[in-house]
C-alpha cells in the first residue's frame, strides 16, 4: 500500500462538497424542505475519531514493543493499516458532504432558525470528520514499516555501482 496523499483526500472532499450541495439544492427546491442533519451525526463522527485515536495509541505501543504490551500479529497490523486508509477517506467524504450541506443552507441563516440549527450540525459534523481524517493519517503513519538495514545497504551498493 502506498501512503495517502493529501491530494487524494482533497479531491474526495471536493467531490463530496459538490454532492452535498447538490443534494441540499434538490431537497430544498424539489421536495420543498431542508435536508435534515440529525445531531447524532456529529456525535458519531466524534466518537469514531476518538476510537481511532485510542486504537492508534495502542498500536503505536504494540509496534514499538513497549514493555507490558503484546506484539501485534502481522495480519492485525495489515488490517490496521487498511483501517487507517479507510478512515481518512471516509472522514474526507463525510466531512465534505456535510460541508456542502452547510454551504447549501447558509443562504437561509438569517431568515430561518431551523436552517441555522442544521447548518451548525453540518459544520460540527465536518469538524468531527476532519478529526477522523487526522486520526486516520496518524494511524497510517504509525503503521509505516521503517526501512530495514539490509535494504539500505543494498540500495547504497546499487547507487555506488
Amino acid at each position: 500500500m502506498t501512503p495517502t496523499r493529501p491530494r487524494t483526500l482533497l479531491l474526495l472532499a471536493i467531490v463530496a462538497v459538490s454532492l452535498g450541495w447538490g443534494v441540499t439544492f434538490f431537497v430544498d427546491r424539489v421536495v420543498g424542505r431542508f435536508f435534515p442533519v440529525p445531531w447524532s451525526v456529529p456525535v458519531v463522527m466524534g466518537v469514531l475519531a476518538l476510537a481511532v485515536v485510542a486504537w492508534t495509541r495502542g498500536t503505536k505501543a504494540r509496534l514499538a514493543r513497549k514493555p507490558g504490551t503484546k506484539p501485534m500479529p502481522p495480519l492485525v497490523a495489515a488490517r490496521t493499516a487498511a483501517l487507517a486508509l479507510a478512515t481518512s477517506r471516509t472522514g474526507s467524504v463525510v466531512g465534505g458532504f456535510y460541508l456542502g450541506v452547510a454551504l447549501g443552507l447558509a443562504q437561509y441563516w438569517s431568515a430561518n432558525p431551523d436552517a441555522r440549527l442544521i447548518v451548525v450540525a453540518a459544520l460540527l459534523t465536518s469538524a468531527a470528520s476532519l478529526g477522523l481524517v487526522l486520526a486516520g493519517l496518524w494511524l497510517e503513519r504509525v503503521c509505516r514499516i521503517p526501512p530495514s538495514d539490509d535494504s539500505a545497504d543494498a540500495a547504497s551498493e546499487r547507487d555506488v555501482l
